[in-house]
């Protein structure tokens, strides 16, 4: 997919924040907001624009822990059949099929390390398949952003 500059300043203004009025955009960029808005579409249907969304503060509602744990699977373990069961856990937000040392990597949020431990202890080494895990705990996330386009 070809973006121009036009598509660009697009972007980045929504990345800077969702919520940006497309009249905003249009006032900025310098066409209609009808244009802004085709632009938009196009961006969308290609994929290039995969969703729109907020984020929560999660230490605002609790979620003061940020884990990362690799996932060891046992040599016959069903990787879909792994993956199904960290869906249900509420608490995985991220799951990754990696390279290297660990079959999956999963980002887990917990409300505190005690919390942190019943989900390694009932939820994830309950899992058939799993064979060992090893946590790894974020003291400050330092860069939080998109791809800069």
């Amino acid at each position: 997919m070809k973006i121009d500059g036009i598509d660009k300043k697009i972007i980045r203004s929504l990345v800077k924040d969702a919520r940006t009025p497309i009249l905003s955009i249009a006032r900025e960029v310098g066409i209609s907001g009808a244009a802004i808005h085709q632009r938009l579409r196009k961006l969308e249907k290609s994929k290039l624009i995969d969703g729109y969304h907020m984020k929560i503060n999660q230490s605002s509602i609790g979620y003061t822990t940020t884990s990362f744990v690799g996932i060891h699977l046992e040599p016959t373990a069903v990787l879909s059949s792994i993956i199904k069961r960290l869906k249900e856990i509420p608490e995985v937000v991220e799951s990754h099929y990696t390279t290297g040392n660990y079959s999956v990597f999963v980002k887990i949020l917990n409300k505190n390390n005690q919390d942190l431990m019943r989900v390694l202890e009932t939820k994830i080494q309950q899992i058939n398949g799993v064979s060992k895990i090893e946590t790894f705990v974020s003291l400050q996330q330092q860069i939080d952003r998109q791809i800069h386009i």
